[in-house]
């Protein structure tokens, strides 16, 4: 009988003293902080049912997993010991027993299942974020064919798996959640992580959005048809120790997770001002460009959108916010540069002339990313919404937009021009067009906005996503090796 099966044994004769008992639960988790360093969380959801029945078609528990479980309920027994004294050891115990108990049949195959009601806490470490709008479902044996169905699909592929991982594969794909309006959390160290999710129906066609963070769009649109499972895989950057995924869409479902850490992965930077920003969440929909670039891009690259509203070439300096970048950035990675909106201003602490010191905050980023042995690009400001009667735009950058294609030709930088690129789009737009890109919202259109808004400069969903997109084509045409190739 090992340590935890001693621990959570009822007083008897022979057993060790309840001081033994609290002495062994603070080696057992010494043990546990000592042991082998989480790297990966996967997670299947659904509703529990079939748990059993799944753990005696032989996928079960793994012994590490059944040591995890163990560890946190004496974890549990030793933290409530400490509060309520050595006379109650014996009763908190014989509760970290029960604790193992019910928590050992939440992990199959590796997996740790999540239903509608796993809410978020901070012991578990995962969850659903609390108010989120999510049901489940589980179509396990309800389509004709059933298991077998299932497991004959396997096998046509080639493979031949055992009895679990036949069984283990029909949960991932017939049991899921629905997130109409959910956001799911895991805390993991900050980082780089690789995630693969699974979402599907037997039954039904699905339609899934997948955001990360304050509203950063991870992939396009999941589509799928009755009877399809989409495996898709992206990467994306945890800042302040937790992965906040949010699901929504007409039928969405979410069947499973698999995050890894992958701090490798090629890495670009964004360095920029609120047009670039990924805006909150509780500004919806206001949308900084950078925050929909992640879903141009394969699971071989992350978007580390540094950007922030209300900051110049100068004030981002200052602030610290490229030592901030240069303390993450690795060799082959990039920096794209966007500034000059809040250049123009008169402002001391922001402000800057175009060909002399706009020009020399601009090479101080150069300047960090090649001693880095990474890759600046810099790409000059989009245009505001300002239309002259002839139907073009009114250009409020002047100078700046020529300084910086004069500082990426003398510096032999790339140079992405989405100022050009956003006159062209605005202008094929039209003036009235163009309110659909800009945050031009009518009151009561948004619940954010209950007066409306009529903002020139700033850009919602649909501008800050042609805007990414642009910046995809760019990188196409000016060849940007290995982005190009990593481009959806």
């Amino acid at each position: 009988m090992n340590k935890a099966e001693r621990v959570g044994s009822s007083g008897s004769a022979g057993s060790v003293s309840s001081a033994e008992k609290v002495e062994q639960l603070g080696e057992s988790e010494q043990a546990e902080q000592a042991g082998p360093k989480v790297n990966s969380w996967k997670f299947n959801f659904g509703p529990y049912a079939n748990m059993t029945s799944t753990l005696h078609s032989g996928s079960g528990m793994s012994e590490q997993n059944v040591k995890r479980e163990s560890n946190d309920g004496i974890k549990f027994a030793r933290h409530a010991g400490e509060h309520r004294g050595e006379l109650a050891v014996e009763h908190i115990v014989e509760k970290a027993a029960e604790h193992t108990a019910e928590n050992a049949v939440e992990h199959v195959g590796g997996y740790t299942s999540v239903s509608s009601t796993t809410i978020y806490d901070e012991c578990k470490g995962y969850g659903f974020e609390p108010g989120s709008l999510v049901y489940e479902k589980q179509r396990y044996g309800e389509q004709e064919g059933g298991t077998d169905e299932a497991s004959n699909s396997i096998l046509a592929k080639g493979v031949q798996p055992s009895q679990g991982q036949a069984a283990m594969s029909v949960r991932l794909r017939s049991s899921f959640c629905i997130p109409l309006k959910a956001s799911f959390i895991v805390d993991v160290p900050d980082g780089t992580y690789q995630v693969q999710l699974i979402a599907g129906d037997p039954l039904a066609d699905t339609v899934t959005r997948v955001k990360a963070g304050e509203g950063r769009m991870m992939l396009p649109v999941i589509r799928t048809v009755a009877g399809q499972c989409a495996e898709m895989r992206f990467a994306v950057v945890v800042r302040g120790g937790r992965l906040r995924l949010s699901f929504s869409g007409p039928a969405p479902r979410i069947n499973a997770l698999e995050i890894t850490l992958a701090n490798q992965t090629m890495t670009v930077f964004l360095a920029g001002d609120s047009t670039v920003t990924d805006q909150p969440e509780s500004g919806y929909p206001y949308c900084g460009w950078g925050q929909l670039l992640p879903e141009q891009f394969k699971h071989d690259v992350a978007v580390d959108n540094h950007a922030m509203s209300g900051r110049s070439s100068r004030s981002f300096i200052h602030e610290g916010r490229l030592d901030a970048i240069m303390q993450r950035i690795k060799p082959d990675d990039f920096l794209f540069i966007q500034f000059g909106h809040n250049d123009e201003k008169p402002d001391p602490e922001r402000g800057t002339e175009p060909f002399t010191t706009y020009k020399q905050y601009l090479k101080k980023y150069i300047d960090a990313a090649r001693e880095a042995n990474a890759r600046p690009v810099l790409i000059t400001p989009v245009h505001r919404r300002y239309f002259a009667d002839d139907g073009t735009l009114t250009d409020t950058h002047g100078d700046y937009i020529i300084a910086m294609r004069e500082l990426a030709e003398a510096e032999h930088v790339p140079l992405v021009d989405l100022a050009e690129r956003s006159r062209r789009l605005f202008e094929r737009a039209g003036e009235e067009g163009s309110k659909d890109d800009f945050m031009w919202v009518l009151p009561g259109e948004y619940i954010n906005f209950p007066t409306g808004v009529e903002d020139n400069t700033h850009f919602q969903e649909r501008g800050a996503r042609r805007l990414a997109q642009q910046v995809a084509k760019a990188i196409r045409e000016l060849r940007l090796q290995p982005l190009q190739m990593y481009l959806r």
